[in-house]
């Protein structure tokens, strides 16, 4: 568990990253031998790209690293529960365990909605830690949006004092 705690601050650490860019912040790294081969955060808002999502840019990084798709021997730390698309590159990159923080109510499909990482009809099958650091990571994610709603409505109490002097 020690461990898992480290890695998954190197992962909080990443979602800061995503934060400061105006990204939902949410971080991954991945593990090989008790070296960190990968870590990413979200860039979907700076690319306007869809499937920039932290998991999905970490895997990518780690399968340059060690010339392969198969990401066996690995440990996958995310902030937020993966949601289907990440949960199928998981799946597919054969990534044996996945750590994460904080459950995703809107589209979590570790334990959520389903349970695509342990369903025994896949090929393919991860041992799943949940909650290392949820508290945490789900304050992340509390924070960021907060901070959205309170500048949206800044921005439109703005636009309406604008609108009523002209």
């Amino acid at each position: 568990m020690k461990d898992d705690e480290y890695y998954m601050r190197l992962a909080i650490a990443e979602a800061e990253k995503a934060a400061t860019l105006a990204e939902v912040p949410i971080g991954a790294v991945i593990v090989h031998n008790g070296q960190v081969i990968a870590a990413a955060h979200n860039l979907r808002e700076t690319t306007q790209n869809a499937v920039t999502h932290a998991e999905l840019s970490a895997i990518q990084i780690a399968c340059e690293k060690v010339g392969s798709w198969r990401l066996e021997d690995t440990t996958l730390y995310v902030t937020l529960e993966p949601c289907p698309m990440c949960a199928g590159a998981i799946l597919q990159s054969r990534i044996p365990r996945v750590v994460y923080g904080a459950r995703d109510p809107k589209g979590g499909c570790v334990h959520t909605f389903y349970q695509l990482l342990n369903d025994s009809r896949f090929n393919h099958e991860c041992i799943v830690t949940e909650g290392v650091l949820g508290e945490d990571c789900g304050q992340l994610l509390t924070n960021f949006f907060r901070s959205l709603r309170k500048k949206r409505k800044a921005a439109k109490k703005e636009a309406q004092r604008l609108e009523s002097n002209s």
